[in-house]
């Protein structure tokens, strides 16, 4: 395999991580925003009202506090903070504006998650996820498997992002010296 096609391949898998992971957080936010009592992926669950957006945060805020890890001011912060968050990520995955740096933020958030996944189950909590949004989705050794997955296609992103942009910053250094100019400065 040669260089190009190796670099090639490398950015379709950059690709393909990102929108894989821009699903992802997209997903995740749409669960926790969208009305309660719509049925999923419908037209009505577009609908979001503030009432229905009322009733969807304080159930993901239940879920959150069901950790027992955030005071109750914490708790309310990070459910109606955190869904905002994961749709801010997912648009800026999916349109790969300052990849690196939202792919490393995607890992740190997907790292804390895991965490605190698995510390949850290994303390034997008969708790639901929440992780894509109010439902019966109960912790158990398939969310951890999920999770993990996740995490390694975060960090993949994230490694894959920075790669690329040295990649990158080192074609545009050589063909600036080759043309007799200086090198850019770094971006």
């Amino acid at each position: 395999m040669t260089t190009a096609s190796r670099s090639k391949l490398g950015r379709l898998l950059l690709l393909i991580g990102r929108l894989a992971l821009a699903g992802i957080f997209l997903f995740a936010a749409y669960g926790k925003l969208r009305p309660v009592d719509a049925a999923p992926l419908s037209l009505a669950s577009l609908k979001i009202t503030s009432s229905s957006l009322s009733v969807s945060m304080m159930l993901f805020a239940m879920q959150v506090d069901s950790y027992q890890i955030l005071p109750a001011w914490a708790v309310m912060v990070v459910s109606h903070g955190l869904p905002w968050l994961e749709l801010a990520i997912g648009l800026l995955l999916l349109v790969g504006v300052g990849l690196r740096w939202v792919s490393l933020l995607t890992t740190l958030l997907v790292a804390g998650f895991f965490g605190v996944i698995v510390r949850s189950y290994f303390a034997g909590m008969k708790i639901n996820c929440g992780c894509f949004g109010p439902g019966a989705e109960p912790l158990s050794g398939w969310t951890i498997l999920r999770d993990g997955l996740f995490l390694a296609l975060a960090l993949g992103v994230t490694i894959g992002a920075f790669l690329d942009a040295r990649a990158k910053r080192e074609a545009r250094s050589v063909a600036a010296t080759a043309s007799g100019q200086p090198a850019p400065a770094d971006s």
